[in-house]
């Protein structure tokens, strides 16, 4: 089998700071190959700043060229303000992947959490810590943004991986069902044959029941001529 080959890009969205970063894939190793932080002032027109972020991510997909991209997905939790300011600068981010034609998966916290660590409540210095680990990095890439957009892209290959095998183990699935219904068919057309055989050797017609044939017997008579 062909081993996969690609890049990914992790996006953390935020209308401050928008996190991104970019995995090489080969097969199950991963390598970080670059990551960065997108920062617009408070003072800047809203249009302004939402335009940055859609330019530079734009611009990353352009360096890079990424096959699929991992995004966070928006967390209200208790504020609504700031999660309807995620949810715009989300918004030009993924404006920029349409534009570049990059596939995009988008997961939640909790998904990604569980992904990189392996529990949807691990804390933000947990997940730094995997993230670090799992692409063989010397220290926690920074800002936390960055950080948090390469737990994305991590995210993507994990979840992508476990959709490709639940596919794969379907057709094989399928195949072995498929033959075993075939090899079932043949079994019951051969006893069939068999019977019909053990009837004519009996020489016996009208009401008289042919005698029984053990299945065995049957289907080993398959085959052999019929005197």
């Amino acid at each position: 089998m062909r081993k996969l080959e690609r890049i990914v890009m992790g996006i953390d969205p935020g209308l401050a700071n928008t996190g991104w970063g970019i995995v090489a894939q080969s097969g199950a190793r991963l390598e970080c190959v670059a990551y960065g932080c997108i920062s617009t002032p408070a003072g800047q027109p809203l249009a302004e700043r939402l335009l940055k972020i859609h330019h530079q991510i734009g611009a990353v997909i352009d360096r890079f060229n990424p096959l699929c991209v991992g995004i966070e997905t928006v967390w209200f939790g208790q504020n609504v303000t700031a999660a309807f300011a995620t949810g715009q600068a989300r918004g030009a981010a993924l404006v920029a992947c349409a534009e570049g034609g990059v596939a995009v998966g988008e997961f939640s916290p909790k998904q990604i959490k569980l992904a990189v660590v392996g529990t949807g409540a691990a804390e933000k210095e947990q997940v730094q810590y995997m993230v670090r680990h799992l692409l063989s990095l010397d220290d926690v890439p920074k800002p936390d943004h960055a950080a948090d957009a390469l737990a994305a892209a991590i995210c993507f290959t994990t979840h992508d991986g476990y959709a490709r095998t639940r596919q794969r183990m379907g057709v094989l699935v399928a195949r072995a069902e498929a033959r075993d219904q075939a090899a079932a068919t043949r079994h019951g057309d051969a006893c069939a044959c068999g019977g019909a055989a053990s009837l004519r050797a009996t020489g016996r017609t009208g009401t008289h029941a042919a005698p029984a044939v053990p299945p065995n017997d049957a289907c080993a008579s398959l085959g052999q001529e019929v005197s």
